[in-house]
């Protein structure tokens, strides 16, 4: 299914925040800066106070990136080949820190965290404002929907329902956290089939294929209504 083909219920223009729009205004005043900064602390919504949860499977938090402290670990998560075969991002460490620094020095529409379970890091995960990302460029989007892009870092934590456990405690804490948040989107490459499992038993649907630069992807949505249905 091509993304023109999603419901008509998932359309609505796409009507950036006033804080954004300055920033390419080239408004060089001080309302400008101050947009800047106002952006960097709201866009998501101060992810870095969302708190731990309990999950069926442990305790768990999203822990935003400090490079010197995570690069390492999530260099080694990048190349597993059953991860870099969607990521994309082998190499030498320094390929993963350009990748991490990225987001870090942007504007905050997209926050890189490590998924901590029971105190151990065994996740990565990027929280990302769909509606700024060029992901609005190729599918319906809605003010505030938010994205989730994610690895389970350990073959060990993998097949075993830790993924859509996960993906589900996120996907409440988004909407949780993010009052004018709607949705969340993912868009798992449609080969990865057990990412896209998780995503539907973490009580996303999916809502069309899209042809995304590099991958065709399976556009999942997670519904604000569905939030704590089991």
């Amino acid at each position: 299914m091509n993304s023109t083909d999603a419901s008509a219920d998932d359309t609505l223009d796409l009507q950036l925040p006033e804080e954004f729009v300055a920033l390419f205004r080239g408004e060089g005043n001080d309302r400008a800066r101050v947009a800047g900064t106002r952006a960097r602390e709201d866009l998501l919504d101060r992810l870095a106070d969302w708190g731990p949860s309990v999950t069926p499977v442990g305790v768990f938090h999203l822990v935003p990136v400090e490079v010197e402290r995570h690069g390492a670990l999530i260099a080694r998560w990048m190349n597993d080949p059953a991860v870099a075969a969607y990521w994309e991002l082998t190499g030498p460490q320094s390929v993963t820190a350009d990748h991490l620094r990225a987001q870090l020095a942007g504007d905050g529409r997209s926050i890189p965290c490590v998924g901590v379970l029971d105190g151990v890091p065994m996740s990565y995960w990027e929280i990302y404002r769909a509606d700024l990302d060029p992901l609005a460029r190729y599918c319906p989007v809605r003010p505030h929907d938010t994205g989730v892009h994610l690895l389970i870092g350990d073959a060990a934590d993998r097949g075993r329902g830790i993924g859509t456990a996960l993906i589900r405690t996120v996907a409440d804490l988004v909407l949780a956290g993010r009052p004018a948040c709607t949705r969340v989107l993912a868009e798992p490459d449609v080969r990865n089939r057990s990412s896209v499992a998780a995503f539907l038993g973490a009580g996303f649907r999916s809502a069309a294929e899209v042809d995304l630069p590099g991958k065709r992807a399976a556009l999942m949505v997670r519904e604000r209504a569905a939030r704590g249905s089991r």
